[in-house]
């Protein structure tokens, strides 16, 4: 399994990922951060890019947080 850490900037004009800076991978999500939909969005955003299903894509750290470590395969 793989971890990363991740910036997320919610509500956003569209789901894309940024770029990376000083090891952390920048992501935009159009969805809200409230009820967890821009966790959501995050989950299947990074299954698609690195094609895995989202059920393998986890967030270990910072749930709540814009900056997140996750791991998938």
């Amino acid at each position: 399994m793989r971890r990363i850490t991740i910036r997320v900037t919610p509500n956003a004009s569209k789901t894309e990922i940024v770029g990376r800076e000083l090891g952390v991978l920048k992501v935009r999500i159009a969805a809200s951060a409230t009820d967890g939909l821009a966790n959501d969005a995050l989950i299947r955003l990074l299954a698609d890019e690195y094609d895995c299903a989202p059920s393998l894509v986890r967030i270990v750290k910072g749930a709540t947080s814009k900056m997140k470590i996750v791991e998938f395969p």
